[in-house]
């Protein structure tokens, strides 16, 4: 895809350009009101305030233009106000805005879940609740575990990020900022080894030996309702499990009777390259966690999975207020015939191809770049200081705050990740253009060439 053949659809240039310094003067005095009224629990990255987004670009009220590698953390996987998405939402708000499903249902919910079943991995029969939020999905997700299985225990890997409600604070490997002061926060939660190539060296086999035998250990699956795994993880570096570890995961969770649970929230909806990035590694979850990319910027989440686990839960125990709004299934839909009509999934992957090949060639410049990982449109590089790449591989979290600084003074938006807080993210939408790639990554390679 080139520039020139995608730009007829955008109503914004899709370059990056600076007209004020960053944050600019209206950027400022809107910072101003909202630390008079805005909650200080609430951080943001960049504090410049965004006025419009079309494709891959974020325009400021200063008029500043950012090329957006975050995508709302991975929210905005079909671009910013994509056409098909907002000509169907806007549709469905002339037509139906509520009515709650649970007490008289509509036809957008039905066509989400159906495609749903259609696109998550697994040949078998499928069912769906719809919610609000990736959080929401994670804490149903764990409750029908809990409900199928008759049993209480919940296992996670390390370096895991699941929310911020009270039983996803539990699972989550990092406490702060996550959970500082908030407990006392939920029990039968238990933090199993996760497999990390670049750091612990094993293949898929030993990394499943190892969590295997911390479950059966420390928690024992006669305990254990499920397991929660994100097949790429997110805030925790975006950490590619060795090949074979998670269908190793699965055959043990199968042969003890756990649910084994894709949190695909930030992974999921074409970003990996496939639908579900579960495919990636030929694994075929019980239940599959969906929330981000899936309405193309409108809050919705889903738990997805086997009839049978889904339908253990009784009449009225599943639902809430908004959950499954027909805007944002509409809009769902919508996500959905993108992905197939502008062949995203081959999008993804082009990106995966232009951003890694640029990070290679980097990390062959830059020793700070001790590794370069990720799938489709999630894509990474974790550095390490200066002469320890080969040797004891000491995280650098100060040199992804000045590069993320950098990045920002020069129209790029960068994010970090890790729990050593030494990963730099790319998270952009699918819309993005190897021409925007490549500028992108010109100006890391000036960043990274300031670092000591």
């Amino acid at each position: 895809m080139t520039e020139t053949q995608i730009a007829p659809s955008y109503t914004v240039p899709q370059q990056r350009q600076l007209v004020t310094a960053v944050p600019g003067p209206k950027s400022i005095a809107l910072h101003e009101r909202r630390t008079a009224v805005v909650s200080a629990g609430v951080s943001s990255a960049l504090p410049v305030y965004i006025e419009r987004a079309n494709g891959a670009i974020l325009v400021d009220v200063d008029g500043n233009r950012f090329v957006d590698f975050g995508g709302g953390i991975g929210v905005t996987t079909v671009g910013h106000t994509e056409r098909h998405v907002v000509e169907a939402a806007t549709a469905q708000l002339h037509d139906v805005t509520h009515t709650l499903f649970t007490v008289t249902p509509y036809e957008e919910y039905v066509r989400v879940a159906e495609l749903l079943a259609q696109h998550t991995p697994g040949d078998w029969a499928k069912k769906s609740v719809l919610v609000n939020s990736g959080a929401e999905a994670v804490e149903n997700g764990v409750k029908i575990a809990r409900k199928f299985t008759r049993r209480r225990g919940v296992a996670v890997l390390d370096h895991a990020y699941h929310g911020r409600t009270n039983l996803t604070m539990a699972m989550n490997y990092k406490a702060h900022p996550y959970a500082s002061g908030f407990g006392p926060l939920a029990g039968d939660v238990y933090h199993a080894p996760n497999s990390y190539p670049y750091r612990d060296g094993l293949s898929g086999e030993q990394a499943a030996a190892r969590t295997i035998a911390y479950l059966e250990k420390v928690v024992g699956a006669e305990d254990l309702a499920c397991l929660v795994v994100e097949p790429i993880q997110g805030e925790g570096g975006f950490m590619v499990p060795a090949d074979g570890f998670l269908p190793a995961l699965q055959a043990w969770c199968t042969e003890h009777g756990v649910v084994m649970i894709a949190d695909e929230i930030q992974s999921g909806m074409a970003r990996s390259g496939s639908y579900f990035a579960s495919e990636q590694f030929g694994w075929e979850p019980d239940l599959v966690l969906s929330a981000k990319g899936i309405a193309g910027g409108l809050p919705l989440a889903a738990v997805t999975g086997r009839a049978e686990i889904m339908d253990a839960a009784q009449p009225g125990g599943l639902g809430g207020t908004f959950g499954g709004n027909p805007v944002a299934c509409a809009a769902a839909v919508a996500v959905f015939e993108a992905i197939e009509g502008d062949d995203l999934l081959a999008e993804a992957r082009r990106i995966e191809s232009s951003l890694t090949a640029g990070l290679r060639s980097l990390a062959e410049r830059f020793d700070v770049i001790g590794d370069v990982r990720g799938k489709g449109a999630m894509i990474a590089i974790e550095l390490v200081r200066p002469g320890t790449r080969d040797t004891t591989k000491e995280p650098y979290p100060e040199a992804v705050g000045a590069l993320i600084a950098h990045a920002a003074q020069q129209g790029v938006l960068l994010l970090s990740a890790g729990t050593y807080g030494n990963v730099l993210r790319f998270l952009p939408s699918l819309a993005v253009t190897d021409e925007l790639i490549e500028d992108a990554l010109g100006v890391l390679e000036s960043g990274l060439a300031t670092l000591g």
